[in-house]
C-alpha cells in the first residue's frame, strides 16, 4: 500500500486535527485548554484523549514530572469511561516516558500492558505503537538479537497499512542496529530511505532523526565532516521549530561526536557540555551519561589529568550499567583504551550482578480485561522513577 501523509494518532478527540508537525508548545496549550473544557463538562473519555496529548507534549518537551502526572490522569479518566483503547494509549505514553527516564523494567511492563489493552480494545494502531516501543527499548539496550525480528515485522506491517510515520520509525531503528554493528553501507541506505519516506509524508520529526543518522554514518565511515554538519544544521531547524527538546539535545550530542572524530576537540567539548545541560534539564539519564562520556573524552584530549579521566570513566561505566545499557562497558572501556587510561579501576558498582531489565521473553500474561471490568492503574506512584 502506498504511504500517505504522516499522522499523529496520539492527538485525539478535540485535538484530532493537529498535525504531526505541530509545535509542541501549541499542542500543550491546546491540550490543556480542551482538557479543562472536558473536565468542566464531565466527559471522561474526552478527558483521557486530551490528557494523552498533554502527556506526550510534556514528555517531548522534557517536562517529565508533568508528563508523569498527565499520563496517569489520562489512564484514570479512560478507566472511568470504560474505554480500554484509551487506557492502552495512556499506558503507551507512560511506558515511553519510563524508557526516556532510563527505567527499562517499568517501560517493558507498561508497554506490554499497552499492547494487550490495545488488542483487547480493538485498536491496532496503539497495539503497533506499543510493540514498537518494546522493540525500541530492547534496541536501546543493545539487545539486537531479541528485537531485530520484531523491528522487521513492524516495518512490514507499517508498509502494508501505509503508515508512513511508523515506517520511518522502523527503518531508523533497523538502520541504527546496522550502524552499531559496523554495517555502515546498509545503515546509510536505510537512513536515506527513512529521510525520503519522511519527506514525502511531511513527517518533519522523522526526517530530523533520519538526517541525524545519515550525518553520523557519513562522519564515521567517510570522515565527511562538513556534509555531516550541514545535515545536522538542517535537522536542528525542524527540532527548534517543533520544540523537540530531546531530539535537539541528541542532535547537539551528535554534532559534538562529529567534531570529536575530526579532532576539533575544543568545539566538541563545548558541544558535549551544551548537550549535557539539555539532557540534565529534561532529566534524561541515558543522554546525560552519553554526553558525559563524550565530554570526558574531549577533556582528556585537551590535557585533563589521566587519573581524573580514569575515575570519571569508571563512574560512567557503573552509571551506564545501572541504566541497563548492554554495550555500556564496551563503550567506556574502548574509550579508556583510546585515551590510554585502561584498565579502569574496579568499583563496587562494577562488581554488582546483572539487573533484571532485559527484553522480556515468553508470552504476555493474561490481563484482567473483560467487558464491564477494567483494571486499576497498574503502576503506583512509588514505582515511578524520580
Amino acid at each position: 500500500m502506498a504511504q500517505g501523509k504522516a499522522s499523529a494518532p496520539e492527538y485525539q478527540g478535540a485535538l484530532g486535527s493537529l498535525s504531526v508537525n505541530s509545535s509542541l508548545t501549541d499542542v500543550l496549550a491546546k491540550g490543556v485548554e480542551e482538557l479543562r473544557a472536558a473536565e468542566a463538562a464531565g466527559e471522561p473519555r474526552e478527558m483521557a484523549r486530551c490528557g494523552l496529548a498533554v502527556a506526550e507534549a510534556c514528555r517531548r518537551l522534557g517536562r517529565v514530572e508533568e508528563a508523569d502526572r498527565a499520563w496517569k490522569a489520562s489512564y484514570r479518566a479512560a478507566r472511568s469511561a470504560g474505554d480500554v483503547a484509551a487506557m492502552a494509549w495512556a499506558l503507551w505514553s507512560g511506558g515511553t516516558l519510563a524508557r526516556q527516564r532510563g527505567a527499562f523494567p517499568l517501560a517493558y511492563r507498561l508497554l506490554r500492558l499497552a499492547a494487550e489493552f490495545g488488542e483487547h480494545g480493538g485498536d491496532i494502531v496503539v497495539r503497533g505503537y506499543s510493540l514498537a516501543g518494546l522493540a525500541e527499548t530492547g534496541r536501546i539496550q543493545g539487545d539486537y538479537q531479541a528485537v531485530g525480528e520484531l523491528h522487521e515485522q513492524l516495518l512490514a506491517e507499517a508498509r502494508k497499512r501505509g503508515e508512513a510515520r511508523h515506517t520511518v520509525w522502523a527503518l531508523e531503528g533497523i538502520a541504527q542496529m546496522h550502524r552499531n554493528t559496523g554495517d555502515y553501507d546498509r545503515a546509510l541506505a536505510l537512513f536515506e530511505e527513512a529521510a525520503e519516506t519522511a519527506g514525502r509524508a511531511d513527517d518533519r520529526r522523522g526526517r530530523a532523526w533520519a538526517l541525524r543518522g545519515i550525518a553520523d554514518v557519513l562522519s564515521v565511515r567517510d570522515g565527511d565532516v562538513e556534509r555531516a554538519l550541514e545535515l545536522l544544521a538542517e535537522a536542528e531547524v525542524a527540532c527548534r521549530e517543533m520544540r523537540l527538546s530531546s531530539a535537539l539535545a541528541y542532535n547537539h550530542k551528535m554534532r559534538a561526536n562529529v567534531l570529536y572524530r575530526a579532532g576539533r576537540y575544543e568545539e566538541a567539548r563545548d558541544g558535549y557540555a551544551r548537550a549535557l545541560a539539555e539532557f540534565r534539564e529534561m532529566e534524561e539519564p541515558r543522554g546525560t551519561a552519553l554526553a558525559r562520556l563524550g565530554l570526558a573524552k574531549a577533556l582528556a584530549r585537551l590535557g585533563r589529568d589521566a587519573g581524573e579521566t580514569a575515575a570519571e570513566l569508571s563512574e560512567l561505566r557503573d552509571t551506564l550499567d545501572r541504566i541497563g545499557l548492554r554495550h555500556a562497558r564496551e563503550m567506556v572501556e574502548k574509550a579508556a583504551a583510546e585515551l590510554g587510561v585502561a584498565p579502569l579501576p574496579v568499583t563496587d558498582g562494577a562488581r554488582g550482578g546483572r539487573r533484571n531489565d532485559s527484553f522480556p521473553e515468553g508470552p504476555v500474561p493474561e490481563l484482567p480485561v473483560t467487558q464491564g471490568a477494567v483494571p486499576e492503574l497498574p503502576v503506583t506512584d512509588e514505582e515511578t522513577p524520580r
